[in-house]
């Protein structure tokens, strides 16, 4: 896997403040804002503008900057890998934080823009885009799809609990047969996709070594956190969430508490997790001495939660199965 690099300082960046039909153009050090269409030749043609820019003034490495918009991004951030110009993907919550620092309160479109230009212009080390290889990346459809359609399943399996008129009864049972049968298709595929590809194939052999990891939780750590075995135990469960805060000011000491990481990620390991608590006897007799020094049940699960996925990561990094699988 691929990491994602940190960034050198930029001189010249171009912030995208991209919506579904239209984008607005933040450009640094020139100060100059203009609005497009969220079309690809409106964006090359945008960033080739850029590139000849960058090129007679003599400015240094470009930086493109844009937020995570639901996918609306994606073609700006296509485009700059097809014409090699180093991207940024940011954080929602992070730039907010940064225009607050700024005391920029106000928000509109124009504004956001100009914030996310001065975001890439002034933070040290951005992590660049790196597209998802293309096996991930239909993995991550598949499974997202998937999880659509189990949820979907779940509130109809609710509703028919409840229906009374047998007209109701009869289409919920319907619609709830198809979503099986969906659901079904959807995860023969996920298996047959993971199987064919070479790469997620080896690292999904590895993980299920892992007494209490199923298939279901390496497709979705597949899926959702292609970094795994590329960072340090401390580096991943950070970045799934799991990594304990401090709390503390002066004489306080506040409890450690979890917080940020991807949330799709915790919910898979907390499933796995209470598989693991209770047939995995490495992880039974962690859990049972973080009971027996009196931890509440959330902080025991969620401290497995961490050690799978720091165990996970050891395993995908050394390419060796996990080393208590023989003994369980």
């Amino acid at each position: 896997m691929t990491m994602n690099p940190a960034s050198p300082a930029f001189n010249h960046v171009v912030a995208f403040e991209v919506a579904k039909d239209s984008l607005v153009i933040h450009v640094l050090p020139a100060g100059e804002q203009s609005v497009a269409a969220n079309k690809p030749k409106a964006i090359r043609k945008a960033l080739l503008a850029e590139l000849r820019r960058n090129a007679k003034a003599n400015l240094g490495p470009l930086l493109v900057v844009c937020e995570a918009t639901g996918g609306y991004e994606r073609p700006i951030l296509d485009l700059c890998v097809e014409l090699g110009i180093a991207a940024h993907k940011a954080h929602g919550s992070r730039v907010r934080y940064f225009a607050k620092y700024l005391g920029l309160l106000a928000k509109n479109d124009p504004i956001d823009a100009r914030v996310l230009a001065l975001y890439g212009l002034q933070t040290p080390e951005l992590h660049l885009y790196v597209p998802l290889a293309p096996d991930v990346l239909a993995l991550r459809d598949l499974k997202t799809r998937r999880d659509q359609v189990q949820e979907m399943l779940f509130a109809e399996k609710n509703r028919l609990e409840h229906a009374r008129h047998a007209s109701v009864s009869r289409g919920l049972n319907a619609h709830i047969a198809s979503l099986r049968k969906t659901l079904a298709a959807l995860e023969a595929e996920i298996a047959a996709h993971v199987k064919a590809s070479e790469t997620l194939a080896s690292k999904a052999r590895l993980m299920q070594t892992l007494k209490g990891v199923g298939p279901a939780t390496v497709a979705a750590l597949l899926a959702y956190l292609p970094e795994l075995g590329a960072l340090s135990r401390s580096g991943i469960a950070c970045l799934a969430g799991l990594a304990p805060f401090d709390d503390d000011s002066g004489t306080f000491k506040g409890p450690r508490h979890i917080e940020a990481g991807r949330a799709v990620v915790r919910k898979t390991l907390y499933m796995a997790a209470l598989v693991a608590i209770r047939y995995n006897p490495v992880m039974r007799l962690f859990a049972e001495k973080l009971r027996r020094n009196g931890k509440p049940s959330k902080v025991v699960i969620t401290a497995v939660m961490r050690k799978l996925i720091v165990t996970l990561n050891a395993i995908v990094r050394s390419g060796e199965p996990w080393s208590h699988a023989k003994a369980a």
